[in-house]
């Protein structure tokens, strides 16, 4: 399985584990470190993306395209 399609699978996966209406999340890590969070939340159908940065404060990112998200989560990991 390439690296796209097990993000994908993974962001389908938070959208199955809300289905009582509460926020689901999931992190993405590399070599042990947390590179970003993902909250998918199903009230507005929407992904926000928190990035982690150094010594930096995260920032966040909305989405409503689960291509779009996926393609940001795998440039982070890259």
């Amino acid at each position: 399985m390439s690296q796209l399609q097990g993000i994908i699978t993974r962001l389908k996966n938070l959208q199955e584990q809300s289905t009582n209406g509460e926020p689901a999340q999931r992190f993405f890590e590399v070599n042990g470190e947390r590179k970003c969070q993902v909250t998918y939340q199903p009230k507005s159908s929407t992904f926000e993306l928190e990035v982690y940065f150094d010594k930096e404060k995260p920032k966040r990112y909305q989405f409503d395209n689960i291509d779009m998200i996926t393609i940001e989560i795998f440039d982070l990991i890259q």
